[in-house]
């Protein structure tokens, strides 16, 4: 009898034992601004990454093992972000991260993953520094080092001598003025910024001095809530210049909010949410029904990054170190998410992306035929 009990015993404790690491679970970080003010933006990505999570898991995740999303939020506060990159290093659980959303904390965090060996994929720190901290940093958005020339060339492709150039004073708005700005020089046009901060709600006395100088045209280097504002208040000061801007005004917020102030406006972006790819209508109205939203240009970088990390671990298998992430992350080829196919330079780890041009018309975003 006492020989038989063992026998169970040891079975039930070999069962134990078995079962949880057949079942267990496989955990990734991510940090974004989920309270403050650039809350919104972290809303969209924990919507686009918690479809793409529950689409993953569904297939059988990896190995069959389960994904789990840590969420922490980092108020878009570089001294948050860094807190929580040591949160996440220590929990040993965690084999890879994404975020932050703007580059200022994606950067300050970025130095703490590169010492202790996490792979951090960030969905839209578009810094040219960015991925130069170290072998760790990944990102799949386009830089400003790309899209500020691409916007440049435009501009000065249609005749465009004299730009103003309006950008928020940080770290992004930084990178996205000074390399339009250099590039439009370089082309032989003349380019001068005016920087504002956060948080600026009245923009009248820097759009009446851009006035002054009678441009050409005004670049803005701003996100929805700012472009917004400072549109309506360019039409209510009777501003007649064309608008461009980066593709962070690629929001239907934008157009919300700004009303037919924002008619004209003329952008570059990586997603277009009328693009009628399989992938891209399959995202578009499942995000449509679950938030009642058409999702933005933010929430389709969401969503790819999620994916691109997903299916890193599942090529790095059940039990892969951080490490094996990270090389799995650097060996992503031709992802076929709804900004574009992804694939990773074997060196910068820089994402190769198309830009498309649109314009507001009648309330809308349409994409400009190709010139």
């Amino acid at each position: 009898m006492k020989s038989l009990v063992r026998t169970i015993v040891a079975v039930a404790l070999g069962a134990a034992l078995v079962a949880p690491a057949a079942a267990q679970e496989i955990y990734i970080g991510y940090q974004a601004p989920l309270t403050g003010t650039q809350s919104q933006y972290g809303e969209v990505f924990r919507n686009a990454a918690t479809m793409q999570l529950e689409k993953f898991n569904a297939a059988g995740g990896v190995g069959g093992r389960k994904v789990v999303i840590v969420w922490e939020d980092s108020k878009s506060d570089p001294k948050e972000a860094v807190a929580i990159g040591r949160k996440f290093v220590d929990d040993k659980r965690i084999v890879g991260v994404l975020g932050d959303f703007a580059s200022g904390p994606s950067m300050a965090v970025g130095e703490v993953y590169a010492k202790e060996g996490m792979a951090q994929l960030s969905q839209t720190a578009s810094h040219p520094d960015y991925t130069k901290i170290s072998k760790w940093q990944f990102r799949n958005i386009t830089t400003q080092a790309q899209e500020g020339p691409y916007n440049a060339k435009w501009l000065k492709d249609l005749g465009v001598k004299n730009v103003a150039v309006l950008a928020l004073q940080n770290d992004w708005g930084l990178s996205a003025a000074e390399n339009f700005q250099k590039s439009f020089e370089q082309l032989g046009g003349k380019a001068t910024t005016e920087y504002f901060n956060p948080g600026t709600r009245d923009f009248r006395s820097i759009l009446t001095k851009v006035q002054r100088t009678n441009p050409d045209a005004v670049y803005l280097a701003m996100f929805y809530e700012e472009g917004a504002l400072l549109l309506q208040q360019a039409k209510q000061l009777g501003m007649k210049v064309p608008f461009y801007s980066t593709s962070a005004l690629y929001a239907p917020k934008l157009i919300e909010l700004g009303g037919d102030a924002v008619d004209g406006m003329k952008l570059t972006t990586t997603f277009d949410a009328n693009n009628p790819a399989a992938n891209v209508r399959a995202f578009v109205e499942d995000y449509k029904k679950r938030y009642g939203q058409e999702p933005n240009q933010f929430a389709a970088q969401g969503y790819d990054a999620t994916g691109i990390m997903l299916e890193a671990l599942k090529r790095a298998g059940p039990n892969a170190t951080r490490a094996q992430v990270r090389d799995a992350l650097a060996a992503t080829k031709d992802y076929p998410g709804v900004t574009g196919a992804t694939t990773f330079d074997p060196q910068t780890r820089e994402p190769s992306k198309t830009l498309a041009k649109m314009e507001v018309k009648g309330g809308k975003f349409v994409v400009m035929p190709q010139q």
